[in-house]
């Protein structure tokens, strides 16, 4: 039996992640900001730019603001944090 490697008119295939590195940071900011105490992020949006975090929404009050903020810095592969959340709920 000969091996021969996967190719499509003698073109490797190139392999696309299912899941983009920003994507996957978001993820892992969100997932962070959800379980941590001290604050309530359920109003808080979290996008990626490069590898600049960038949180927007609301909160409650100033401290969750900061929290928020030092959550996201923790997070792996986080390079900056871009922090536009206000504080007091929009109804």
């Amino acid at each position: 039996m000969v091996f021969k490697h996967q190719s499509f008119h003698e073109i490797p295939p190139t392999v696309e992640s299912e899941f983009p590195p920003a994507a996957t940071l978001e993820g892992a900011v969100a997932d962070s900001l959800a379980a941590a105490g001290g604050i309530d992020a359920t109003g808080v949006q979290v996008v990626v730019e490069g590898n600049t975090v960038v949180l927007t929404g609301s909160v409650m009050d100033e401290k969750e603001i900061a929290r928020a903020e030092e959550i996201a810095r923790s997070v792996d592969g986080v390079g900056d944090v871009r922090n536009e959340i206000r504080s007091g709920r929009i109804a």
